[in-house]
């Protein structure tokens, strides 16, 4: 299992889709919200947390559809399929490297681009922990996704398709949790909904991926 996140991240870095092409569309999105609604300072920190968690799950998507298709297109999928490892440790793993390689650098560079709307400085320690809560159950829903789509030429789109609405529940908390943070009121009851979310999310998920691929690949 360790050689195989070691080989993850080194696939991530090198062949694209990883943390810097996360970021530089984070800040993209960041940088355009003030061109868009106006500069009126009020109204940026009125809806940053909302605008840093969108912008972060966007970014999340970037990179899913590489996420099982490089296995897929060089064999390696089909000897992971008939190795000792179970599919679902395997769809865990690959979870765990993307969110290494894209969810926790997002996680950091969050309050940085908070600055750039406005944050409130009580909403930023709220908002690295609900990015740190809820990015974990980013990946992993688009792990699923993948395992959905593996084999699909041209997939990006069908799997952006299909994850989308996974990804609500994890958005209207996070965002939510953020934005009381930010206007002073008690987050707790978003943080523990959205740590409920990402625990079923991690608990689930990796069956349901194992259980796709292990159709997939009959």
């Amino acid at each position: 299992m360790r050689a195989l996140f070691f080989r993850d991240l080194a696939l991530a870095l090198r062949a694209g889709g990883g943390f810097g092409l996360g970021l530089a569309f984070f800040l993209i999105v960041v940088v355009l919200v003030p061109f868009s609604v106006g500069a009126d300072v009020t109204l940026l920190a009125r809806i940053a947390p909302g605008v840093l968690w969108l912008g972060a799950l966007l970014a999340c998507l970037l990179s899913l559809d590489r996420l099982l298709a490089v296995d897929w297109e060089d064999g390696a999928l089909d000897l992971l399929a008939t190795s000792p490892l179970p599919l679902e440790g395997v769809v865990a793993v690959k979870a765990a490297a993307h969110w290494v390689t894209t969810g926790l650098p997002l996680v950091v560079a969050a309050p940085l681009f908070g600055v750039l709307l406005n944050l409130a400085p009580a909403g930023y320690g709220t908002l690295v922990l609900s990015l740190c809560l809820g990015t974990p159950a980013l990946s992993m829903i688009g792990a699923f996704g993948a395992a959905l789509t593996v084999g699909i030429k041209r997939g990006g789109l069908l799997l952006s398709l299909l994850v989308l609405p996974l990804y609500v529940p994890t958005l209207i908390f996070g965002a939510e949790a953020a934005r009381r943070a930010a206007e002073g009121l008690d987050a707790t009851t978003p943080l523990m909904l959205l740590a409920g979310v990402s625990g079923a999310v991690l608990a689930l998920m990796p069956f349901a991926a194992g259980a796709v691929l292990r159709v997939n690949l009959r």
